[in-house]
Parts: structure tokens; C-alpha cells; sequence
């Protein structure tokens, strides 16, 4: 992989080839940003970014080698990387280790990294996922808690947007988790009528606030650094004199610099993740709301109500009756 550089008017999209890869996936998911491609140029929105698919492959030494590119040519900026499901059981501790290395370096440039169904074996192997929920196909779900106990597994939930990480349960969840990165990167409109035009069923637009897309790609490693920890930690005891130390920075320099790289003051950015992970659990537990504030952070179930309502423009209560699936 190439370094990575401005690149507006293209979006690249991995696709991590392993052995045993379901090239059912990997061909459809390059067949489905070909069409988003085709929907963006015929809605006339010339000021979107196209679509770059390209597939990678790690050889012996743990090295990626390019096996294929829809645009050649122009160095790679990779902002997606997804690892496609399988037909076969879930991949050996050997393939694992071979892919630990190069996950954790793409992540740390600031890459996305998303997975399908036992896909997410490769995310748990690499640690990224130590502390966070995943998900994964439902036959899989034991063998991925047993194997990464630090992992919280919620095979339920058919796709679960962490931000910097995405997971995805079903062997046809490809087709889900790449609408929603048309929905993320391009927008609802390319989204849907890409939806339409493969006759799958679309992927529901999300409340404001209720799906955090932080951005990741502005190149400042400190920033990334911090970004990281607050994804994987929900943000929890975060609090300037942390993050600037998380960052090596001296706070108002990190203070200028996170706002700068992210749009957003750390602050605001931490009632983000927040407010997004407190949806998941209003959406998949039976927690009381008061639970559910203190388990993203507040001490005060009157302040995160308000938070809440303000970001999403709804009440806690109200989402959950409006997104929770029936009991």
C-alpha cells in the first residue's frame, strides 16, 4: 500500500482477499459500488466521489500485494477495507496472525476497517476489537467468545457501526454493510436508489446522532490516536487532561489540533460516541434509561436526556419505542 494522499475526487474501497474468501462477496460488493457509481453519475452529482474498488492480498511475509483495481494508476488512498465472509469454518490461528499486523497498521492510519460474518475473526485476532461488541454469523458467535473473551458478542444485532470499525452477521450482510457505506460516504439518495436498482431491500436512514461517522482520514496521527481510544473505550472517563495526554500534546495544542482534524471540539465529539452507543443499547437491551446514562458515562440521567434529545431530537424513550424491534 502506497501512501496514502489527497485524493477528493475518488474513494477507495478495499477488498481484503484470504483463502477461502466467498467470491460470491467480493464480486457482488465490486459489482455493487459499480452501480453506485453509474446511480451518482445519473442523479448529476458531479460533486461526489467516485468509487474505487481494489483488491489486496497478503503474501507469505504478511505484506499486501495488489491483485486488482478498477482505477489504475493513481496511488491508493484507501478509506474502507473489508474483509469478506466465508464458506468454510473460521479461519485458522495461522491466517489470523499472517493479516494481525497489516489490520493493525491500515487502523492506525486511519483506514476503516469493516467485516462480514466470520470475517470479524481477523478483527478480533488483531485486538482491535478487545472491549468492544461485534458481530458475527450466529453459528460463529460461540466460537468467536471463546476464542476472544475480551470481545463482546452480539450476533443479534445484523450490523454494528463502530465508527472506525464495522461488523456485519450473515453470509449475504455484504450486501447491507455496503449500502451503508454508500449512505456514509455518498449519501441516503445514491444509497437507496443503488438499493433499487439490485432490487435489495434498503438500508434504513439513521437518526441524527444515532450513527456516529467520525472523520479519520486528516492525517494527524495524534488525533487519530485519541480517535481510536475514544471509539474503543465508548469514551468512557474521558476528559481533556486524558485525551491530551492520550495524544502527547499539551492541551490547547490538542485542543486546536482535534478540532481542526475532526470539525469538532473533544467535547462534542465525546457526546457523539456516546449518545451513539446509548442508541444500540436503547434499540437491543432492556435497560432503564437511567441504566443506559450511567453506562455511557453520565452520573446525571437528566443531563444525558438532554444530550440525547438535543442530538437525536428525540427522547431516550421515545427512540426505543420508535427503533426497538418487538420483544
Amino acid at each position: 500500500m502506497t501512501a496514502k494522499t489527497d485524493s477528493p475526487g475518488s474513494l477507495e474501497i478495499g477488498l481484503l482477499l484470504y483463502p477461502g474468501a466467498q467470491r460470491a462477496a467480493v464480486h457482488g460488493l465490486a459489482d455493487l459500488f459499480s452501480v453506485a457509481n453509474r446511480v451518482a453519475a445519473e442523479l448529476g452529482a458531479v460533486d461526489l466521489a467516485q468509487i474505487r474498488v481494489s483488491h489486496w492480498q497478503a503474501d507469505e511475509t504478511g505484506q499486501l500485494q495488489l491483485v486488482e483495481d478498477s482505477h489504475p494508476g493513481a496511488p491508493h488512498d484507501v478509506r474502507v477495507l473489508i474483509i469478506p465472509p466465508s464458506l468454510e469454518s473460521a479461519p485458522p490461528p495461522e491466517l489470523l496472525e499472517l493479516h494481525r499486523g497489516l489490520l493493525c497498521r491500515w487502523h492506525g492510519q486511519g483506514t476503516v476497517l469493516a467485516s462480514v460474518c466470520i470475517g470479524v475473526f481477523f478483527l478480533a485476532a488483531s485486538g482491535l476489537l478487545d472491549g468492544r461488541s461485534a458481530s458475527t454469523h450466529w453459528n460463529y458467535a460461540q466460537t468467536l467468545a471463546q476464542r476472544y473473551p475480551k470481545v463482546r458478542v452480539e450476533a443479534n444485532q445484523p450490523l454494528l457501526d463502530d465508527g472506525d470499525i464495522m461488523t456485519s452477521a450473515g453470509l449475504m450482510a455484504w450486501t447491507e454493510l455496503g449500502l451503508r457505506l454508500l449512505d456514509r460516504f455518498l449519501g441516503p439518495s445514491v444509497a437507496w436508489e443503488t438499493a433499487r436498482y439490485m432490487s435489495v431491500e434498503p438500508v434504513a436512514a439513521p437518526l441524527p446522532g444515532a450513527l456516529f461517522s467520525p472523520r479519520l482520514d486528516h492525517g494527524d496521527a495524534a488525533v487519530l490516536k485519541v480517535q481510536h481510544w475514544l471509539q474503543a473505550s465508548a469514551a468512557q472517563g474521558a476528559d481533556l487532561a486524558g485525551m491530551a495526554g492520550c495524544a502527547g500534546l499539551e492541551e490547547r495544542t490538542f485542543l486546536r489540533r482535534f478540532r481542526a482534524a475532526t470539525g469538532l471540539k473533544p467535547t462534542e465529539y465525546c457526546q457523539q460516541v456516546r449518545v451513539g452507543r446509548a442508541c444500540r443499547m436503547l434499540e437491543f437491551t432492556r435497560r432503564t434509561v437511567e441504566q443506559i446514562a450511567w453506562g455511557v458515562g453520565y452520573q446525571d440521567p437528566g443531563a444525558f436526556r438532554k444530550v440525547f434529545q438535543r442530538t437525536t431530537g428525540l427522547t431516550p424513550s421515545d427512540y426505543r419505542r420508535r427503533f426497538a424491534p418487538p420483544r
